[in-house]
């Protein structure tokens, strides 16, 4: 379970800083936040929503016990 969650942390830190660096420079166009037209005009705070889900995730993969 430890491994799940700081798999899905991964991925999502990767989104929301590719999302972010897409928005702030316009390079990296790859992540879902640029893929979903759901999400126009929310690029940014669905990026930094990631990343906290990210921590958020490996903080919650740290309080398991190993095992």
């Amino acid at each position: 379970m430890k491994q799940l969650l700081e798999f899905f942390g991964f991925i999502a830190l990767v989104q929301g800083t590719g999302g972010l660096v897409h928005e702030l420079t316009g390079k990296l166009g790859w992540g879902v936040t640029q893929q979903w037209a759901l999400l126009d005009g929310y690029e940014i705070y669905v990026s930094v929503a990631l990343i906290v889900l990210a921590f958020a995730l490996f903080a919650a993969a740290e309080s398991r016990r190993p095992g």
